[in-house]
């Protein structure tokens, strides 16, 4: 049998084509709720405040719409609860309308290095049940000089939520040929690691629960 990985490739160049007879006619597919106003992310023990990209920024990334939010530990039960917990954490989404040449998702794995962080790990991870099986996520273990950080990030939108970046563009590809429709939300999650003995753990947890909660509220906010 021939390993999917293998023909995906070649498959995506060969559906550029048909890709490409399909922009004329892609919608400008808006947002079904406002983002910032229905994705919260917000754990107890933490305060939430939203951040503004600049225009330059913006125009960069290419996104319609976005949520970009940090949230800072501000109590807890005991000061060695505190003394373990992330200082922070943060929530973004960034949403495209349609994508097309210049205005399309750039994945964390190429952003993420350029802004001085270096990848030590990746994997898959599941998160919830909500379309019958677990959704798979990417995880990223991350570190910039003593600072370390796990990521958990995926894409979601026309009715999907994926992981794997071959299968983001091939249905990228498929959808806009057939459907007319290519929008799209890269959503991710950064928790620091903090400095304890199972600091690594308690930031996957902190993570997990966060995708838990925002996941289903992004099949709200989206285009059906």
């Amino acid at each position: 049998m021939i390993n999917a990985v293998t023909w995906m490739p070649a498959a995506i160049l060969s559906m550029g084509a048909v890709f490409t007879l399909g922009i004329d006619r892609q919608k400008d597919m808006a947002l079904a709720l406002p983002i910032a106003e229905n994705v919260t992310g917000l754990l107890e023990g933490y305060a939430g405040e939203d951040l503004t990209l600049s225009e330059g920024e913006i125009r960069v990334a290419g996104v319609s719409d976005y949520l970009f939010r940090e949230f800072n530990y501000n109590g807890g039960p005991d000061a060695a609860t505190a003394a373990s917990m992330p200082v922070n954490y943060s929530v973004y989404v960034g949403y495209y309308e349609q994508q097309m040449q210049g205005k399309s998702i750039h994945s964390p794995k190429n952003c993420l290095p350029g802004s001085g962080w270096e990848a030590l790990g990746s994997t898959l991870i599941p998160v919830g049940v909500y379309t019958g099986q677990p959704t798979q996520v990417n995880r990223y273990l991350l570190q910039n000089g003593t600072t370390r950080a796990l990521v958990l990030y995926w894409y979601q939108g026309r009715g999907r939520a994926e992981a794997n970046e071959y299968r983001v563009k091939w249905d990228l590809l498929v959808d806009a040929a057939l459907r007319g429709r290519t929008e799209e939300a890269l959503v991710r999650v950064v928790v620091p690691i903090p400095d304890a003995p199972d600091g690594e753990n308690t930031a996957e947890a902190m993570a997990l629960s966060v995708a838990e909660m925002i996941l289903p509220e992004l099949y709200d906010v989206l285009p059906g």
